[in-house]
C-alpha cells in the first residue's frame, strides 16, 4: 500500500518508477540502473533499509542517488543513524505529496532539467 500511494505521488512529480517489493530487488534495479533519487523504506523484508543503502553506498556510482528514509520510526537515534548510513533526508510514514515534495526540494530534486527523472521506491 505504501508502495502504491509512493508511486502515484512520485508520477504525480513527473518521476518514472520503479518499484522493489524488498531490499534485495532494490538493490539488483539499482545494479542494473541506478535512479535520481530512491524513497526508501527502513523495514522491508530480505534486506531491511539499512542494510539496503550500505550496499548501496559502496557501489560504484552509489553516492549519487539522493535517498529519502521513511519510516515509522521517529525517535533521533533512528534518524541519526539514517543519515549517518548516507541518507540524504528522512520522513514519517504516513506521508502525504506535499511531504515528498517538500524532501525533494531540500534535496535539490525538484529542480531537476531532466523533463523525466527517474525515482525508485523500496
Amino acid at each position: 500500500m505504501v508502495r502504491k500511494t509512493a508511486r502515484r505521488i512520485l508520477e504525480g512529480l513527473d518521476f518514472r518508477i520503479v518499484e522493489a517489493e524488498d531490499g534485495e530487488k532494490a538493490l539488483q534495479a539499482c545494479k542494473r540502473n541506478l535512479p535520481d533519487v530512491i524513497l526508501l523504506d527502513w523495514n522491508m523484508p530480505v534486506m531491511d533499509g539499512y542494510e539496503f543503502l550500505g550496499h548501496l553506498r559502496r557501489m560504484p556510482g552509489g553516492n549519487a542517488p539522493k535517498v529519502v528514509f521513511c519510516t515509522t520510526e521517529n525517535g533521533i537515534d533512528h534518524i541519526s543513524q539514517a543519515l549517518r548510513a548516507g541518507a540524504d533526508e528522512y520522513i514519517m510514514k504516513p506521508f502525504d505529496g506535499d511531504i515528498i515534495a517538500a524532501k525533494f526540494h531540500e534535496v535539490g530534486l525538484v529542480q531537476l532539467t531532466d523533463p523525466n527523472p527517474s525515482a525508485m521506491s523500496a
